[in-house]
């Protein structure tokens, strides 16, 4: 099985221009949700393995050469698959470029300067043994290519867990200035 959840929207300004602020782009670009995962999540009865994500994110202003980065604000996987034994799932997360208008080359930040790091989990319940992809700052990886960020590898029942990962952009030299906006894609199986 294999749900994709898509965080559209993250948005940074190059050359220090004004950025736009995230709930200008939450409308034009929502998250998308898995049919399993309803709004009042409390209230239904729920079975099978879902992730959620926030809607939009922007991380403001930096100037041509730096970088910036922020929280992506909670990431949560929901395993409603009860006794399977073991109950265990892999989160991947990629990333887009990011561009603004004609997304010609200096109009694009490449996802090679897109880098994660997951850090440790913010909440959990249901046990087992969980392993963060990249525990801390040190082991920040490039979202060039599909990477784990969170992944559980034992125990048994139904369980949560949430992180909040951290994402990091370097602007290059030679992009002109803009909304750039990209799309970061959590899958879990």
């Amino acid at each position: 099985m294999r749900i994709t959840v898509i965080l559209l929207g993250v948005t940074l300004v190059a050359a220090g221009l004004s950025h736009r602020p995230a709930d200008a782009v939450a409308t034009a670009y929502p998250a998308s949700r898995p049919a399993a995962a309803p709004a009042f999540l409390g209230m239904l009865q729920q079975t099978g393995l879902n992730i959620t994500v926030p809607g939009t994110r922007s991380y403001g202003a930096a100037p041509v050469g730096a970088s910036i980065s922020g929280p992506l604000g909670p990431v949560t996987v929901r395993d409603f698959r009860g006794p399977v034994n073991p109950n265990s799932w892999v989160v991947t997360v990629t990333s887009t470029a990011y561009t603004t208008g004609a997304a010609g080359p200096s109009q694009t930040i490449a996802n090679s300067r897109v880098s994660y790091w997951s850090g440790p989990a913010t909440r959990s319940t249901g046990g087992g043994t969980l392993v963060p992809g990249q525990p801390t700052s040190a082991q920040a990886v490039v979202l060039s290519a599909p990477r784990i960020a969170f992944r559980k590898t034992t125990g048994n029942g139904n369980n949560r867990v949430t992180w909040n990962p951290t994402v990091i952009i370097a602007v290059p030299t030679g992009v002109t200035g803009g909304t750039y906006t990209g799309r970061i894609t959590h899958s879990v199986a």
